[in-house]
């Protein structure tokens, strides 16, 4: 039987690095088969290509690149780690997938939710999530909690405006993508796993 693929997704500083240590201790109690990856990376290829995105000397890369490298990582990630884990009925958990692209490049760059959806085609026909957790914090105040952007970061780097508009891109992906549930992080480190323990069981994952 086929395994359950669940993603996180969320602004940066949303607190996904946390919640997802505290959900895989929570797992590893409950002796649950999973594995727990990211994106862009999970992979050693996919590794590489993110070193590439994320690089903070790398300011003149193009829009279209930056969406293409993100798909190209996402491919090899699917086919080297999710896809073999999925096949032997393991539980998938994600940090990050499709839906930062649709954020990030679709709505906050410009280049619509349509060339997204084309180059991430292998993507969204054979591995649609399950779930995606939307950790649900502003902008604003998740740079406030994290005191500011990392300056080694490109996309951290980006300044409030834009990360206003990938927020504004989650929220408009909700309206279309029920598998999409927000999560309220405005309580402590704790509530916010609270909540996500409890919406993942009532959503039968765990």
């Amino acid at each position: 039987m086929r395994g359950k693929f669940i993603t996180f997704e969320g602004c940066e500083g949303s607190g996904k690095s946390t919640q997802l240590r505290l959900l895989s201790e929570y797992l590893d109690k409950l002796g649950v088969d999973y594995i727990l990856t990211r994106e862009p990376g999970g992979s050693e290829i996919a590794e590489q290509i993110r070193k590439i995105i994320l690089n903070g000397k790398n300011t003149a890369m193009c829009d279209e690149c930056e969406a293409l490298l993100y798909a190209a990582a996402r491919v090899q990630h699917l086919k080297e780690k999710i896809a073999p884990a999925l096949d032997k009925g393991k539980l998938v958990i994600c940090d990050r997938y499709v839906d930062s692209s649709l954020a990030y490049q679709g709505y906050a760059r410009g280049l619509g939710r349509e060339y997204i959806e084309n180059i991430n085609s292998f993507a969204l026909e054979r591995f649609t999530p399950d779930l995606t957790v939307f950790l649900d914090i502003s902008p604003a105040e998740a740079f406030k909690r994290k005191h500011g952007a990392d300056p080694d970061d490109r996309m951290e780097q980006l300044g409030l405006e834009f990360h206003t508009r990938v927020y504004n891109g989650y929220k408009a992906l909700m309206e279309i993508a029920p598998r999409i549930c927000a999560v309220d992080c405005l309580g402590s480190k704790y509530e916010t796993q609270d909540n996500i323990r409890a919406l993942l069981k009532a959503k039968g994952v765990i």
